[in-house]
Order: C-alpha cells, then structure tokens, then sequence
C-alpha cells in the first residue's frame, strides 16, 4: 500500500509542479511528461531509504 500511495502523492505533486512551471514559461501541460518523471521520482524516493544506513546507534554512558 505504501508505494500506492507514494506514486499517487508523487504523481499529484509532479503534475501540479509541472502545470505552474508549464504556465510560468508558458507552455502546456504534458501528462506523459508528468507521468514519466512521478514514476523517475517514486522509485528514487523508495530506494533512499533502503540505501541510507539507518540511525547511528551510539550508546551514552549517562
């Protein structure tokens, strides 16, 4: 369910991100464009975390 959800909030947000960029330079909007890169951003944002070591685990002597 996790990566559902992250490629649909990914989508959304590139989608939005490319429609206010596209009328910025004034340009029309292109859903395979926006497809293409939620897809691109989804599997790197699914694949930081399994490559970032997890959390140092020193321990305090306090």
């Amino acid at each position: 369910m996790k990566y559902f959800w992250t490629l649909f909030w990914t989508f959304l947000l590139v989608l939005m991100l490319n429609y206010v960029a596209g009328a910025m330079i004034g340009v029309g909007l292109d859903l395979a464009q926006s497809t293409i890169l939620a897809v691109v951003a989804t599997i790197i944002i699914l694949v930081i975390p399994a490559v970032l070591p997890n959390g140092s685990e020193e321990k305090h002597g306090h």
